[in-house]
């Protein structure tokens, strides 16, 4: 595939005229997708797919497309011949570009991440080995995503890793199921296993009679999935530099007033964990670690390519958006959660969420799947849907009591255009005085 890639940049290259610079960003997949329903294969099967976008440049002006490649350079050539036609046809109509910005230092390199992934026919046997009797619904998909760079100043960039991600929900009755993931760069059919089983024992929880509580607030612990949804929102803007320069952070008030979160609390954009390939799509490196949150106090900003040219500082992200999200573990083991909660809410999910005050980070949500009421360290029910209103400064900051010891690797499940290649790891949080509006 590489072999392949930088061939066509090599053609390509060969037919610019004067003055002219090509980029070329390459993605592709080599994935297998397996669905499920009612504990049963309803469909399988596999998908090879081929993308080449380029961004054909002459000073300040630029035009970019993109095509789906057959993976055959006698089709493949031609059509890129074409398309490279018709860039230079448009660009000739484009006004200049003043935030153009491309990588001009020769930063080649070559990535292959270390993983160990089953054969289709194995993971199906270890999924439905684990399942038993379970109602379940879900998608497996692993395999093999490819990213690519090249450009006609002669730099090369090549990235694979090779992933998994199982996403399954176990079903009761009208909206009542426990959502459950396993996923990473190394299948342990034990660790699945361990995953049903916990998943099967949060289902027992779930088919007692539910209960509703009033509004208030209430102490909670939020999984790692819970808390991946809250620290998205405060991801919609709050990393960005583009969106601080302009005053459209949700974070504002902890650059213009001085707030900060608990020390506890450490978030970094890890490029170095492999899924994410280590340049941008202008052919920038990336630095291995981003610190954007350091023991509470807000740190760097996320900067692409456009940005860096704005305000002239040096790119670290190909968006300003994380993508490889990484939240330092705390003290307290997983063990016991249930013993610290005590008496409150064990949410395991979130979903609907949005800002209902984005100057003061206050974000609102609902529960959604196992919700558990807790009593002296038990779970004794299942909680009715209810919604929350809270701010991000509350939540991580004067409230938050404690982080896990233990982290849970996320990967994002998207495959819309693609298989996503976004992930993150996080701890579970517990939380003083969560409050629920109804």
């Amino acid at each position: 595939m590489q072999d392949y890639f930088f061939t066509l940049a090599d053609a390509l290259q060969a037919q610019l005229q004067g003055g002219e610079t090509l980029l070329l960003a390459f993605d592709g997949e080599d994935s297998d997708f397996i669905r499920f329903n009612r504990a049963r294969v309803r469909q399988a099967g596999s998908v090879t797919r081929r993308s080449l976008a380029l961004d054909l440049i002459a000073a300040d002006r630029h035009s970019a497309g993109r095509a789906q490649l057959a993976g055959s350079l006698e089709q493949d050539l031609p059509l890129l011949g074409c398309l490279l036609e018709d860039l230079r046809t448009q660009r000739a109509h484009l006004p200049a570009d003043p935030y153009l910005n491309f990588a001009t230092d020769d930063t080649s390199s070559k990535t292959l991440v270390e993983s160990e992934l089953p054969g289709r026919a194995a993971a199906l046997d270890a999924i439905m080995g684990a399942t038993g009797a379970l109602d379940l619904v879900g998608i497996y998909a692993a395999g093999a995503v490819y990213t690519g760079f090249a450009n006609s100043l002669g730099q090369r960039n090549w990235h694979v890793c090779e992933s998994f991600n199982f996403d399954w929900s176990c079903f009761h009755a009208t909206d009542k199921a426990v959502k459950s993931d396993y996923a990473g760069l190394f299948w342990d059919p034990d660790e699945l296993q361990a995953r049903m089983q916990h998943a099967q024992a949060d289902l027992e929880i779930v088919r007692r009679p539910p209960k509703t509580i009033d509004r208030g607030r209430y102490r909670v612990y939020l999984a790692p999935r819970a808390l991946q949804e809250v620290l998205q929102m405060m991801a919609w803007g709050g990393f960005g530099l583009k969106s601080r320069r302009t005053g459209q952070s949700p974070l504002n008030r902890m650059l213009a007033d001085g707030l900060h979160l608990d020390p506890a609390v450490d978030l970094s954009e890890r490029h170095d964990r492999g899924l994410e390939a280590p340049f941008t799509s202008e052919g920038f490196a990336k630095p291995e670690r981003i610190h954007l949150v350091a023991n509470g106090t807000l740190g760097d900003s996320l900067v692409d390519a456009r940005s860096a040219r704005e305000y002239d500082i040096g790119v670290n992200a190909a968006s300003e958006w994380p993508a490889s999200l990484d939240m330092a573990p705390g003290s307290l083991d997983v063990g016991d959660v249930l013993d610290a909660l005590d008496t409150g809410l064990y949410i395991n999910n979130l979903w609907y969420l949005n800002f209902s005050d984005r100057n003061q980070a206050r974000i609102t949500g609902m529960t959604r799947f196992a919700c558990f009421w807790v009593e002296g360290g038990k779970p004794q029910a299942p909680v009715n849907v209810m919604r929350f209103d809270d701010s991000i400064y509350r939540m991580l900051g004067e409230n938050l009591l404690g982080l896990t010891r233990e982290r849970e690797l996320l990967l994002d499940n998207g495959t819309y255009g693609g298989r996503s290649s976004k992930s993150v790891e996080l701890p579970g949080a517990l939380i003083e005085g969560l409050n629920f509006t109804l």
